[in-house]
């Protein structure tokens, strides 16, 4: 537990100064103090900052603002950066306002009223129904920490949710849905309940020199609901709020609240995190299982590259000790393509662009991951992770048209002009294209996940005007470069391929390559999937970042091995079949998507599974140029290296 305080303390003060700029002063401590106490180190004040509402039964987000709830009056929007707004992430302020260690028992903030036979009032009460039907979620801000829902589940844990329903649904059948279990009042017949009130309770921690006030280590509230009889003057008693389906006349709903603070001893400033991570479900069962799935995969690897290592020693030492050659041929195939193995494959221009691509991402993601492990993205520094991957892509195009260039000119192509159109446009412009079509989808459905237009020109710009030009310059020096040099000569005449069995043709041994690599990431896949889709946190970057590295080893290992069978098959096409026998992980990251949607998710409505499978398609056409290109980086070192080894007469 201490390990886990340091490493999520370090996490924290090493995301401070990379979130300067943030709604609040940033990731450095914020001191409160009593009113009247006021000084330059602290403030009475506390601020209530609302996000987006989400649904796990929808992908369409909504700003606070599309609700008809109580709203501050002119305050201005915190700032956001590019992540959040390509998250979907709509931080407001609120008329919740707090002051520090200020009792304040069911005060009024709003009261809403409805008149169903007014069009517009309908159509507002309608919209806050299917909300509570759809179980959607508020969250709440306070000091950067989530307003969290604590309650028991089974086996006596306790689950903190970072957010808390609009309200609940009981059925016609008087079955409660979702939230309605909580209360026995809820009882009524195709009812809705709306919690128009909250008891927030703030954990606070006094500093060490009690000079500087106090600070804030948790937030937490529980939602009731209740019908005010008074609303200018309530009591916050009596029975809930209902709403009958077929509710007609006027309706009133007054939202209330009451703050209580609480001192709280055991709890620092950098571990105020905890309790909110250590609750997320499953949190040990993927301890547990990551490092199963780690120590399997090593195991795996290992013997692998024993194999591997053990069985090439001898037959190149074999080899280099053989005075005939007609021995060789008798016994061994791999030698007998030295002519052909550097062969220039078909389609050499689609290839060279895949690679260059998927350098452009295998980077990208090797350094946000990195930065990831050293806090600065940590989920207490919001979008940083989106903002930095895509910053660093748009930086990263010189790696991609360099690599894109120097493979394009050792396979003999000199449409230069093209390879870089193609390596600059064709793989970006698919993703921008299925992400273009589903922010459509968004702006029809007037969800906040709609990126707006100024923010899709800025990325044009990031793109056109930065990522296009270095991609250019990374080709230029790449076809300004000698070709790559290969230690044996291709002959003029292509040797025939003789005819392979069932296990070493191409088809078999594509498909049976992805399936090592997807076994060690499918865990951690399950989680990462979590936390787009069911909205929960994802915070262990540490395990993340050694699964990438165990998946770049054991793509490598992988393709090596089935290249090392179709070479001693006496099978010489190993460039495509490298690049898709790793690469075909990412189909199996596709069936396993399409099973976690079925299986996990309870989304319902055809623009929310539409947007759901196209999303879905982004992520497979990334890990395939990323897994792909892996795959040909160490079959094109393993090629190399074993054939600059033995002797060719």
């Amino acid at each position: 537990m201490a390990l886990r305080r340091l490493l999520i303390a370090a996490a924290l003060a090493a995301a401070a100064p990379s979130a300067a700029a943030f709604y609040l002063p940033g990731l450095a401590p914020v001191n409160f103090c009593e009113a009247g106490k006021e000084k330059a180190e602290c403030r009475s004040g506390i601020e209530l900052f609302v996000n987006r509402l989400d649904s796990v039964e929808s992908v369409l987000p909504y700003e606070y603002t599309a609700f008809d709830f109580c709203q501050a009056e002119g305050k201005k929007r915190p700032s956001e950066n590019l992540g959040q707004v390509l998250f979907g992430e709509r931080i407001e302020p609120s008329p919740y306002r707090f002051t520090f260690n200020k009792k304040e028992t069911c005060k009024s903030v709003c009261t809403k009223t409805y008149d169903t036979t007014k069009p517009e009032d309908k159509q507002k009460l309608d919209f806050l129904k299917k909300s509570m039907l759809l179980n959607y979620q508020h969250h709440w801000i306070v000091d950067n920490m989530p307003v969290t829902w604590c309650y028991d589940v089974e086996d006596g844990q306790r689950f903190c949710n970072p957010g808390f329903p609009i309200g609940c649904y009981i059925t016609e059948d008087g079955r409660p849905k979702d939230a309605c279990v909580i209360n026995s009042e809820f009882h009524e017949k195709d009812t809705f309940y709306i919690f128009n009130h909250v008891d927030i309770k703030i954990y606070y921690h006094v500093v060490e020199n009690e000079a500087l006030g106090a600070r804030l280590v948790a937030a937490k509230l529980e939602p009731k609901s209740y019908k005010h009889t008074h609303p200018d003057n309530p009591d916050c008693s009596g029975i809930p709020m209902d709403i009958s389906n077929k509710a007609n006349g006027e309706v009133k709903i007054a939202y209330t609240y009451s703050v209580s603070f609480h001192e709280e001893k055991s709890i620092r400033w950098a571990s105020r995190w905890d309790y909110i991570l250590e609750s997320m479900p499953h949190t040990h069962i993927q301890w547990f299982s990551i490092m199963n799935s780690l120590v399997i995969v090593l195991f795996l690897s290992g013997m692998v590259a024993m194999i591997m290592l053990r069985t090439l020693h001898k037959d190149i030492a074999r080899y280099n000790q053989m005075d005939s050659t007609e021995d060789a041929q008798e016994e061994f195939g791999w030698k007998l393509v030295h002519g052909d193995i550097f062969r220039p494959p078909r389609k050499g221009m689609l290839l060279s662009v895949f690679l260059g691509s998927g350098t452009q991402i295998l980077i990208m993601t090797f350094v946000t991951l990195f930065f990831a492990c050293l806090g600065f993205l940590s989920p207490a520094n919001r979008g940083a992770l989106m903002t930095c991957a895509v910053v660093l892509w748009v930086l990263l195009g010189t790696p991609a048209g360099y690599v894109a260039a120097r493979f394009y000119k050792s396979f003999g192509g000199e449409k230069w002009k093209t390879n870089v159109l193609l390596t600059s446009f064709l793989c970006p412009g698919i993703v921008f294209a299925d992400f273009f079509i589903m922010n459509l989808i968004l702006w029809g459905e007037g969800s906040s996940a709609a990126i707006p237009f100024g923010t899709l020109v800025a990325i044009l710009a990031l793109w056109f005007c930065i990522s296009v030009p270095l991609t250019f310059i990374g080709a230029y020096f790449g076809f300004k470069k000698n070709a790559i040099e290969h230690p044996v000569r291709t002959n003029q005449i292509p040797r025939q391929i003789p005819e392979q069995s069932f296990y070493t043709k191409p088809l078999p041994g594509i498909i049976m390559g992805g399936i090592l690599p997807f076994g060690c990431i499918f865990i951690q896949l399950f989680f990462i999937l979590n936390s787009i889709w069911s909205h929960q946190m994802y915070y262990m970057f540490g395990f993340l970042f050694l699964v990438f590295i165990i998946l770049v080893i054991t793509c490598s290992e992988a393709t090596i091995l089935l290249c090392y069978f179709h070479l001693c098959a006496e099978d010489y096409h190993w460039q495509w079949r490298s690049f898709l026998t790793s690469g075909f992980t990412a189909v199996y990251f596709l069936i396993y998507a399409i099973h976690y949607f079925f299986s996990k998710l309870q989304i319902t409505g055809t623009a929310s599974t539409i947007l759901y499978f196209g999303y879905t398609m982004i992520m497979v056409l990334i890990f395939f140029l990323f897994t792909g290109t892996i795959g040909f980086f160490a079959c094109f070192w393993f090629v190399t290296k074993i054939y600059s080894v033995v002797k060719v007469d």
